[in-house]
C-alpha cells in the first residue's frame, strides 16, 4: 500500500503491527496500518484477506461483561 524504507512487515507477519499507520481514530478504536491490516484497540485485527486476529490481551470491566 505505501513504499517506503525499510518496508513494514506484511500482513502475515507476526509482526505486522509494527506496520506504519496510515488512518488513527482512537474515538472509534481502530487504526489502519500499512498493508491494509486493520488494527482495533484492544480488540484484535482485520487482515486485508478478511481473516481475523483474536485479541492478544484479555478483555477486563465493562468491555468484557458486554
Amino acid at each position: 500500500m505505501r513504499a517506503h524504507n525499510p518496508p513494514c512487515p506484511t500482513a502475515q507477519d507476526p509482526d505486522r503491527e509494527a506496520a506504519y499507520s496510515l488512518a488513527h481514530r482512537p474515538e472509534q478504536g481502530w487504526s489502519l496500518l500499512c498493508k491494509g491490516v486493520l488494527l482495533f484497540e484492544g480488540t484484535g485485527e482485520l487482515l486485508p484477506d478478511g481473516r481475523n486476529v483474536a485479541p492478544r490481551r484479555p478483555l477486563t470491566g465493562a468491555r468484557a461483561a458486554a
